[in-house]
């Protein structure tokens, strides 16, 4: 069953929902919209670092993914002015690694594939890596919910409870880093923000607690998956971008719904 491509890329793409829905749902809640632009560009330097040294595509963005989350983590404790910051490393990320991996000649010809995604190239060792990183992040996030959401709410009560809203903060940067490293192949460091942000704003318009909202986004998130692949196949369109269009019109039928209820 899995020799076939169209079954590798929907196995893929549901499986990277696991992750981008719930914590799609926080990256909302908590703003953090350009965090993860910043993370995701990041990515394309992790890339090129990977062919330099000879490892592995997921090793190199998940590296240098830790180092920019943690980086900006660290500077939002301290009062900078966020947006001036993120702009600023998040398209100099970009361009640094742009310009590395104009010195591959193997990486220019595939650096479209990790700008924009290639989800059907995904192999069975790629599936191994994406449903075994969003389980990961499913189950840390399903472990430390509580205490997330807390901290999310109001940081005076999570400390008043006896919660630390750094160490939650933590939680969500590590399990980004590792979501963005595990997406980059299917639908590219620059759409990576948009399937973590767009089902879970669709979601929001129907949910009425924090988990139907997760589990909606998750839900709403395999549906563009399937979606943009059925359109990509039909209209012969790019498949990473195929999927966050029709993400974008599901959110735009939760808003028609929630302004006709």
């Amino acid at each position: 069953m899995l020799d076939d491509f169209l079954t590798r890329a929907t196995l893929g793409g549901v499986g990277l929902t696991l992750a981008t829905g719930p914590l799609g749902s926080f990256v909302i809640w908590r703003r953090m919209a350009y965090f993860g632009d910043a993370t995701a560009h990041a990515a394309i330097l992790g890339v090129a670092l990977a062919y330099g040294f000879g490892v592995s595509v997921y090793a190199g963005t998940l590296a240098v993914a830790l180092a920019m989350a943690l980086t900006v983590a660290s500077l939002s404790g301290r009062g900078h002015a966020m947006d001036t910051v993120l702009g600023v490393l998040a398209h100099s990320a970009l361009a640094f690694g742009l310009v590395a991996a104009s010195f591959f000649s193997g990486l220019r010809v595939d650096l479209s594939a990790f700008l924009f995604g290639d989800i059907l190239a995904v192999s069975r060792a790629d599936l191994a890596v994406i449903w075994g990183g969003s389980a990961l992040v499913a189950a840390v996030l399903a472990w430390r919910w509580q205490g997330l959401l807390t901290a999310t709410v109001n940081e005076e009560l999570a400390q008043a409870s006896g919660l630390d809203p750094r160490r939650e903060r933590l939680v969500l940067v590590l399990a980004l880093a590792l979501t963005v490293a595990v997406a980059i192949k299917i639908v590219g460091a620059l759409l990576i923000a948009a399937l973590l942000i767009v089902p879970a704003a669709a979601a929001r318009q129907l949910a009425r607690s924090p988990e139907t909202m997760a589990l909606g986004a998750t839900a709403l998130g395999a549906l563009a998956v399937l979606g943009g692949l059925q359109a990509s196949l039909a209209f012969d369109t790019p498949a990473g971008p195929s999927i966050v269009a029709v993400a974008a019109g599901i959110f735009a039928l939760t808003l028609m719904v929630r302004r006709a209820g």
